[in-house]
C-alpha cells in the first residue's frame, strides 16, 4: 500500500466470510404518557417499528460498507423470523447462500422498546444450545464451499450455539490449511477455543471473564500480563483489546501499544465491536501492520458510537477522519 487511499481502494478487492450467530434486531418506538392500570408499568403507544440485521449479519453490513464482498454462514430457524431475516438480507443486497434454516431452532430476535428517547424494555427470543449433528454438518459443508472465495474469515460469536466445541477448531483448521487468516470476536462460553486464530479481539470485560482473572482497570501490569497469558493459551500473537472510552490496546509477539480514544459525542455504543472486527478483518487480509490495523479499527468503532442504534460504518467518513486526525503520522507509508 502506498497510502491510505490505496488501502481503502484495496478493500473493494476482498471477499470476507463471516461465520457465527445472526439475529434480527427489532425496534419499537412509541410515546408513553401514563401507567397501566393493570401493573406499575408504562403504556407505550406505538409510533414506529423496524427490523434490522443483527449479530454477525451486522458485521456483514459493516464489511459491505467498507467495500468488500460479503459471505455470511449461519443457521437460523425455519420460522417467521427466519423468513424476515432472509428478506432483510436480500433487501441489503447480501448473499443468502450461506444461510441454513432448521426446524429445530428458532431465529434469534432481540426486540427493544423505546419511549421518550429511552429504552424501556428488551425482549429476547432465542436458543443457546449447540447445533445438532446434522445442522453442524450442513454448516461445515457450506463453510468449505464459501471458503474457496474468501480472503479472510471472521468468527462472530454471541454464545447462541452456531459456534462451539463441536466446530470451532475444525473451521479454523480448514481456513489455515488454505492460508486464509482468521479473526475472532469472542464471547465468554467459547473464549479459549479459538487456538491458532490469526487475530483475537475481546473487550476488557470479555478478557477478564474469559481468563477468569480480576484486576483494577488502572492496573496496566496485570492487564498486560493477562494479554500475554491469552497469547500463550490461544497460540496466537495478534491481540486487539477494546477498552471502551479509553481506546484500545494491541499486542504482537514483539510489540504492544495503547491507543487513545478520540473525543466524541457518544449516542450509542451498540455495534461498535462489530465495526472494529470488520475493519480489523479487511486489514488482516491485506497484511496491514498491526499498529495501523488497530488505529483504523479504533477510529471506526468510535465513529459508529456517534449514531443511535446499531449502524454500519460509513467508509467515506472513516477515510476523512483518518486523514483529519493524523493518527497515521508515525506510519508515513499510510499517510496522504
Amino acid at each position: 500500500m502506498r497510502n491510505l487511499r490505496s488501502l481503502f481502494s484495496a478493500f473493494d478487492q476482498l471477499t470476507v466470510l463471516i461465520v457465527g450467530d445472526v439475529m434480527v434486531d427489532a425496534y419499537l418506538w412509541g410515546k408513553s404518557t401514563r401507567l397501566s392500570p393493570e401493573a406499575p408499568v408504562p403504556i407505550v403507544n406505538v409510533l414506529k417499528s423496524e427490523n434490522r440485521l443483527g449479530g454477525a449479519a451486522n458485521v456483514a453490513l459493516n464489511v459491505k460498507s467498507l467495500g468488500a464482498a460479503t459471505l455470511l454462514c449461519s443457521v437460523i430457524g425455519d420460522d417467521a423470523a427466519g423468513t424476515d431475516f432472509i428478506r432483510l438480507l436480500t433487501d441489503a443486497d447480501l448473499s443468502t447462500a450461506g444461510i441454513m434454516q432448521s426446524p429445530e431452532r428458532v431465529t434469534t430476535v432481540k426486540q427493544r422498546i423505546f419511549a421518550g428517547g429511552q429504552q424501556l424494555l428488551r425482549i429476547d427470543n432465542e436458543v443457546e444450545t449447540d447445533l445438532l449433528a446434522h445442522e453442524n454438518q450442513q454448516l461445515r459443508d457450506r463453510f468449505i464451499y464459501l471458503l474457496e472465495q474468501a480472503n479472510v474469515v471472521i468468527f462472530q460469536d454471541y454464545d447462541k450455539g452456531v459456534l462451539g466445541e463441536h466446530n470451532i477448531a475444525e473451521l479454523i483448521s480448514l481456513a489455515r490449511q488454505k492460508g486464509i487468516p482468521t479473526v475472532v470476536d469472542p464471547k465468554k462460553k467459547n473464549f479459549l477455543r479459538y487456538q491458532g486464530c490469526s487475530l483475537f479481539k475481546p473487550n476488557l470485560k470479555e478478557l477478564k471473564e474469559g481468563l477468569k482473572v480480576e484486576f483494577a482497570d488502572v492496573d496496566q501490569d496485570s492487564f498486560e500480563a493477562a494479554v500475554v497469558q491469552l497469547q500463550n493459551q490461544l497460540q496466537t500473537n495478534n491481540i486487539l483489546v477494546t477498552l471502551s472510552e479509553k481506546g484500545a490496546f494491541w499486542a504482537t509477539s514483539r510489540d504492544k501499544a495503547y491507543i487513545k480514544a478520540h473525543l466524541r459525542s457518544i449516542a450509542d455504543v451498540s455495534g461498535a465491536g462489530d465495526t472494529v472486527i470488520s475493519i480489523a478483518a479487511v486489514c488482516m487480509a491485506l497484511q496491514i501492520p498491526m499498529p495501523v490495523l488497530a488505529e483504523l479499527s479504533n477510529l471506526g468503532g468510535g465513529l459508529v458510537c456517534e449514531q443511535a442504534g446499531v449502524v454500519p460504518i460509513d467508509k467515506d467518513k472513516l477515510y476523512q477522519e483518518a486523514i483529519a486526525c493524523k493518527v497515521f503520522e508515525n506510519y508515513p507509508v499510510f499517510s496522504e
